[in-house]
C-alpha cells in the first residue's frame, strides 16, 4: 500500500533522466500529490504578484515575442552552462509553466515550482510532468539537494532579494547551477514594473554583487532585449513620472507590450533579436537590453566574508 502511496517523477521524453535521483522525495517530503496531479504543500506563501497575473500571461504567452526570445536565450544559456551534476532544473517561480516548457522541449529535466494555484494548473494544462504548487519554504526543500535552479523575472519581486539568493544557495548542491533573468536599469521603472509587483530593476554589477554576497559564483553575465530599452524609456519610463499614476495596465495593454501581433514592427523585432540568441550560445556577453541574463554556481565551499 505504501508503495501505491509514493508517486515517481520520471523523465519520458528527457534525454537526461533523473536517474537515482528520479524520486521528488529525494528533495522534499514535506508534499502531497492531488488527483490533478500537482503536488501541494500543506500551507501557502504570499507573494509579491497580481492575483490575475497568471491567468492574463496564460493568454498571450504563446504568441509573444518577449516571451519566446526570452526562452530562446534561456535554453542557450543553460546549453551553453549546463548543469555539472544529474538531476532536474528546479524553475522556481515559474508560473504558468512556459519557460519549464521550453527547456523540457529542449531536453532537460524540470521541475516546476509555483507558488500560485493557477499557475501550476495552467502548466499542468501546458503538459508539463512535473508541478509543484509551493514556494521553497512551503515546499520543505531539502538543503543541499538541488542540481540547479532557475529563476526567471522573479528576484525582483522579492522584497529581500539577497536573503532569497542565500536561501537558493542553500538548496543548491556543490558546484549547482543558478539561471537568472531580471528586468534592467532603474530609469526604465514604469507603470509596467508597479502593475508586475516589482520592488526593483538591476544592472548586471548589481545582480553580480549580490551573487557574490550570497555566496554564489557567477560564471556568465549579458543584457539582452537590446533594441527596447530606447523605446521602453519613450512610451513607458517618462510618461509614467509625469503622470505619476500606479495604475494597473490592462490585458490590452499586456497584448501590445509583448507584442502578440504579427505587425511588420514585431517581425523586424524578431530578426533583429536573433543575433542576441547567436552571441549567447557563444558565450559572448552585451553590454545594453531591458534584461539582465545570468548564471552562476555554487562553489564547493562558501568564500568567507
Amino acid at each position: 500500500m505504501v508503495r501505491k502511496t509514493v508517486a515517481r517523477i520520471t523523465a519520458s521524453k528527457s534525454k537526461k533522466p533523473f536517474g537515482k535521483k528520479g524520486c521528488l522525495f529525494h528533495y522534499t517530503s514535506s508534499l502531497k500529490k492531488r488527483q490533478d496531479g500537482i503536488w501541494y504543500a500543506s500551507k501557502t506563501d504570499k507573494v509579491s504578484y497580481p492575483r490575475k497575473g497568471n491567468e492574463q500571461c496564460f493568454g498571450i504567452e504563446d504568441q509573444s515575442f518577449w516571451f519566446q526570445h526570452r526562452n530562446a536565450c534561456i535554453v542557450e544559456l543553460v546549453k551553453k552552462f549546463p548543469p555539472k551534476e544529474k538531476g532536474p532544473i528546479f524553475d522556481i517561480g515559474g508560473g504558468n509553466g512556459f519557460v519549464a516548457k521550453g527547456l523540457t522541449d529542449a531536453g532537460w529535466d524540470v521541475v516546476l515550482v509555483e507558488p500560485g494555484a493557477t499557475g501550476a494548473r495552467n502548466a499542468k494544462r501546458r503538459g508539463l510532468q512535473h508541478v509543484v504548487c509551493a514556494s521553497t519554504l512551503t515546499a520543505g526543500f531539502k538543503p543541499g539537494s538541488m542540481p540547479a535552479i532557475g529563476i526567471f523575472d522573479v528576484l525582483e519581486h522579492i522584497m529581500d532579494d539577497l536573503g532569497f539568493l542565500r536561501h537558493l544557495y542553500d538548496l543548491l548542491e556543490p558546484h549547482g547551477m543558478l539561471y537568472l533573468t531580471v528586468p534592467a536599469y532603474n530609469f526604465l521603472w514604469s507603470d509596467a514594473d508597479v502593475s508586475a509587483g516589482h520592488y526593483r530593476r538591476y544592472s548586471l554589477r548589481d545582480v553580480n554583487l549580490k551573487l557574490r554576497e550570497a555566496g554564489l559564483t557567477q560564471v556568465f553575465g549579458t543584457y539582452f532585449f537590446r533594441i527596447l530599452p530606447l523605446g521602453v524609456f519613450l512610451f513607458r519610463s517618462l510618461p509614467f513620472r509625469v503622470r505619476t499614476s500606479n495604475k494597473r495596465a490592462s490585458p490590452k495593454q499586456l497584448d501590445r507590450a509583448h507584442g502578440t501581433h504579427d505587425s511588420v514592427i514585431i517581425r523586424v523585432m524578431r530578426n533583429m533579436l536573433k543575433t542576441e540568441v547567436k552571441r549567447i550560445s557563444e558565450g559572448r556577453s552585451m553590454r545594453f537590453g531591458a534584461s539582465c541574463l545570468v548564471a552562476a554556481t555554487k562553489p564547493k565551499q562558501k568564500k568567507s566574508d
